[in-house]
């Protein structure tokens, strides 16, 4: 006797392999749908279900989930909230075209409480924000479940588990499309290539039985999801695209089963297998095409551990090893090398090198020891220490940034808008055509009427249309991440091309934001290194900027040890390095111990002096200064040959923006700049029509980063729950931009020529079909071709 399903009961087939972990316990399921339910309720922390059950729940498919079960979601905390809006992040099963978009949407702002559904056919995100109280999570997966679609949180392993069993399906869906076109393409080959007469009748009767029972699977099987899909889209009163579809298939195999059975008229097995392959072909690319965009979001999803080692009491306590989740600010973690760190923290114990490649783009590791911050998701890199936990897991610096990810994508452009809407009606507008032109046959040519109608059926590419501009920015802000830039707001790549001022923070973004040292100068009685070391030595312990500049400076840590250290406020240090006295500060302090004025050296505009001497002598000068991102006159320079306006805002001195301009070449500086002139600046702009991208560090310039058309924050660590740009550049470089620019300009190359391409197809296409010059063959060819070149010159954006 088989297993029974432990979610539904039913007896599990003997070649089964669905189950899921319950309890501990891997648990037998009798079909993928069960599978998913009882997925859906473990990993909503609602196992003890199963414990309080009274018996088992009703079957159920992937697409269906019982009233009961939609409801534990209801007491998930992510979703729930006394009052104001809640906002979720579905994945959606399912989806086949942008007619899937707009019904979905359309569905679920006709619930009372929501005010947003946004979702993006590309990455088959669902965004959905509704008032608490008057709607709950589980009405608004019942509503989708209604119309046909299964929704679940997002989740990248489950989006990418999705897609591979996608893949799967479709895969064989496709392999017995093209084996039973192979076949029945053998069976009517004597009948096209017979003279007339030549072929004996019972032998061709024979060939129209064999080709329809070979046509059966394909229909049955292979053409389900378009069946699926018309039948959904009728049953919610609107007209997706699977029903042209479908209805080309289903009336090409229909008219040849009567034609076969009568033993007179035209078939079209040929052509009803063909288009089915090529069909599901081109879609088979699409899901390609989606797996990849997929692909960034999944490596950032695993980078978090879902385990962490936790000490009961710190120093000497005991270990355990707990979910990361459960982690809270002020527990301290052993962290073994080659583990990544589970949540924001302060080393306690111990020297190690982190690797930040995930979140800022560091090649190299950095060295860390007590007291230094190290943010979640960073990897331990050589020795094992201990991290006191100072961000739960749900507010570290990869979560902050998941999240920032995930909502990038969730909403749409306006041109992907109107071409969702034009789809939408070109479906209506097609079927109306068809009609006609099969009124106009049956009175011209009743024997064409039937073909004709269904290559006009066929010929129709709405896909092509809807998928050219979604297709394109997918592979765009997936090839964007790949580099470090993270599209977070729709309109970036379509905003940022019509650019025409591109405004620049200073400090932290043309320049590093921090001190550092520009040249040395040395004056005979010591060298270079030595005054490095010396100066080094005196500024060990400061935390002055300039300071630890020069300690930055120096590269490696100070071969020998100040002592007798006296700091003079707001003028420098004195102290003794191997017997002898040296000073270093201002030239006024240094002065006092050299006892002569200090050499001349032109230090340039924006530059600090820092000068060292011993009794007697004057030993170096340090020129410091916020130094220039290595990539900034690149980056304007670029910007200029485009021609676009340059423009650089900064809070500093109007001689330190006026000095930092003249070395990038940048027309117009703003210097003495709050954030309130800022903003009236950019609007100002704007007033007169201006389309202004805003580059800045994202966190004393929110408020002009929000007012600009396209805006652009400098990534780092934490401040990245605070960033209100439209684009996070998580390397830190300012050369970043260039790159999304350049990116955003080929974008728009390839949306304008998949549209263009779409609308010039079906303009020639179906006419040429409705005259009776495209058979329902070559029809297909057509229909499965259009929407493959669209995915593939889309595709072409990974590789810029």
């Amino acid at each position: 006797m088989n297993t029974p399903c432990f979610h539904c009961g039913l007896p599990v087939p003997g070649e089964a392999t669905w189950h899921v972990a319950i309890d501990g316990i891997d648990r037998a399921m009798c079909c993928p749908g069960c599978e998913a339910v009882a997925r859906t309720i473990v990993d909503i922390g609602q196992a003890g279900y199963y414990r309080a059950r009274t018996g088992f729940a009703a079957t159920g498919t992937a697409a269906e989930l019982v009233p009961q079960e939609l409801k534990l979601y209801d007491s998930d905390p992510r979703f729930t909230a006394a009052e104001g809006d809640i906002e979720a992040v579905l994945l959606v099963d399912g989806i086949r075209c942008a007619a899937c978009v707009w019904l979905i949407e359309h569905r679920l702002l006709a619930l009372d409480g929501v005010v947003v559904a946004s979702l993006n056919v590309a990455t088959e995100r669902l965004t959905v924000r509704w008032q608490a109280g008057k709607v709950q999570l589980s009405d608004v997966l019942q509503a989708l479940r209604g119309i046909g679609y299964a929704a679940y949180p997002y989740d990248a392993a489950r989006h990418t588990e999705q897609l591979r069993k996608a893949s799967r399906t479709l895969g064989r869906q496709l392999f017995v499309a093209g084996l039973c076109m192979m076949q029945v393409m053998m069976y009517v080959a004597p009948e096209y290539m017979a003279d007339d007469g030549t072929l004996d009748g019972d032998m061709a009767a024979l060939m129209r039985w064999a080709s329809l029972l070979l046509t059966l699977p394909a229909i049955v099987y292979s053409a389900q999801p378009f069946f699926a899909g018309a039948w959904a889209s009728l049953r919610a009163r609107v007209l997706g695209m699977d029903v042209p579809v479908a209805l080309g298939i289903g009336a090409g195999f229909l008219g040849s089963v009567v034609a076969t059975w009568r033993g007179a008229g035209d078939v079209y097995f040929d052509s009803v297998t063909m288009f089915i392959f090529l069909l599901l072909a081109s879609r088979w690319l699409e899901l390609l095409a989606r797996r990849k965009a997929a692909g960034a979001l999944e490596r950032m999803q695993h980078a978090l551990p879902a385990s962490a080692t936790r000490l009961a009491a710190w120093p000497g306590g005991a270990t355990a090893i707990v979910p990361a989740a459960a982690l809270l600010v002020g527990d301290h973690v052993a962290v073994k090398p080659g583990e990544a760190f589970a949540a924001d923290g302060v080393l306690v114990e111990g020297r190690t090198a982190v690797d930040l490649a995930l979140l800022t783009g560091e090649s190299a590791p950095q060295a860390k020891g007590p007291g230094d911050t190290v943010p979640g998701g960073a990897v331990n890199v050589s020795a094992a220490v201990v991290l006191r936990v100072t961000r739960p897991v749900a507010d570290s610096t990869l979560s902050n940034l998941l999240k920032l990810v995930e909502r990038a994508g969730a909403a749409k452009p306006k041109i992907a808008q109107w071409a969702d809407r034009t789809a939408a009606r070109f479906v209506l507008a097609l079927l109306v055509f068809a009609a006609a032109t099969f009124i106009f046959w049956s009175w011209f040519d009743p024997a064409r009427a039937w073909p004709v109608a269904i290559a006009v059926l066929v010929v129709s590419c709405p896909c092509a249309l809807s998928l050219a501009t979604p297709s394109a920015l997918a592979a765009a802000t997936d090839r964007l991440l790949a580099r470090g830039i993270l599209v977070v707001r729709p309109h970036v790549l379509e905003t940022l091309q019509r650019a025409t001022h591109v405004v620049f923070d200073k400090t932290g973004t043309l320049t590093a934001g921090r001190p550092a040292v520009q040249a040395l100068h040395v004056f005979g009685a010591m060298d270079a290194r030595a005054a490095t070391q010396v100066a080094a030595a005196l500024e060990a312990g400061s935390l002055h900027p300039l300071g630890r500049a020069i300690v930055a400076h120096a590269a490696q840590p100070a071969t020998v040890q100040a002592t007798q250290l006296e700091e003079t406020p707001g003028q420098g240090l004195a102290g003794v390095v191997d017997g002898q006295a040296y000073r270093l500060g201002n030239a006024r302090h240094a002065a006092g111990l050299a006892g002569t004025p200090p050499p001349m050296v032109d230090g340039g505009d924006g530059v600090t002096l820092v000068w060292l001497a011993t009794p007697g002598y004057w030993l170096a000068c340090f020129a410091i200064s916020d130094a220039l991102r290595p990539d900034a006159r690149e980056t304007i320079d670029w910007f200029r040959a485009q021609g676009k306006e340059v423009v650089l805002l900064s809070g500093d001195r109007q001689e330190l923006a006026d000095a930092v301009a003249r070395q990038l070449g940048i027309g117009k500086a703003l210097g003495d700049c709050l954030s309130e002139r800022k903003l009236d600046y950019v609007q100002r702009l704007q007033r007169k029509g201006a389309v202004v991208a805003m580059v800045g560090d994202g966190i004393n310039d929110a408020a002009v980063l929000s007012a600009a058309d396209v805006s652009f924050a400098m990534g780092s660590g934490a401040a990245l729950a605070q960033v209100h740009a439209d684009t996070v550049l998580l390397h830190g470089r300012v050369g970043m931009v260039m790159e999304a620019a350049a990116m955003a300009r080929a974008t728009a190359r390839v949306i304008r020529q998949n549209l263009a391409w779409a609308t010039l197809y079906n303009l020639v296409a179906i006419p040429a079909a409705a005259f009776g010059l495209l058979g329902p063959w070559l029809a297909g060819v057509g229909m499965a071709a259009s929407s493959a070149i669209v995915i593939v010159n889309a595709l072409r954006l990974r590789r810029e």
